[in-house]
C-alpha cells in the first residue's frame, strides 16, 4: 500500500513540474490566440522591447487575442507568427507544436487548430512551424 501511495505521489509530482513553465514565450505568458470579446479582455504583450495592447480579432469566431497588420514575425510578439491569411490580413497568430497549446484559453466551441497549412507573411521566415489558425467568423 505504502508502495503504491509513494508511486502515485511521484507520478502527480512529475506531472505538475512537467506542467510549470509551460509559459516559456511571450505569447504563451500574456495569451495570444486567447477566446475575447472586445480588445479590452486582451492583454498587453511585448514586441521587441515595446509595450502593444493586443486586439480582440473579431474576425475569427469566438474571437481571437492577437495582431493585425504584421509584416513579418518582428511585428510579433515572441512565440507567435506573422500569418498570411486566406482573408487577404497578416496576422500574428501563436506558434505551436500541438492543437492543446491553442485552445489553452479557449472553449470548446471556438477551437483553434495548429496547422502548418498556411501562407507567411514574409516566405523566407518559413522554417517549418506550426500556427495557432482560428475559424473565420462566417464558417
Amino acid at each position: 500500500m505504502v508502495k503504491k501511495l509513494n508511486a502515485f505521489i511521484l507520478l502527480a509530482l512529475t506531472s505538475l513540474a512537467m506542467g510549470c513553465g509551460d509559459d516559456t514565450t511571450e505569447a504563451d505568458r500574456v495569451g495570444v490566440a486567447s477566446e475575447c470579446s472586445r480588445t479590452s479582455d486582451c492583454p498587453i504583450a511585448l514586441v521587441g522591447a515595446e509595450e502593444v495592447q493586443l486586439s480582440c480579432l473579431d474576425a475569427f469566431k469566438g474571437g481571437y487575442c492577437g495582431l493585425a497588420e504584421c509584416r513579418d514575425g518582428r511585428d510579433c510578439p515572441d512565440g507567435s507568427i506573422c500569418v498570411a491569411h486566406t482573408d487577404g490580413e497578416n496576422y500574428c497568430f501563436r506558434a505551436c507544436d500541438h492543437k492543446s497549446e491553442c485552445n489553452a484559453n479557449r472553449s470548446e466551441a471556438q477551437e483553434a487548430n495548429c496547422s502548418a497549412n498556411f501562407e507567411w507573411a514574409e516566405p523566407s521566415e518559413d522554417d517549418g512551424r506550426k500556427a495557432c489558425i482560428p475559424s473565420s467568423s462566417g464558417s
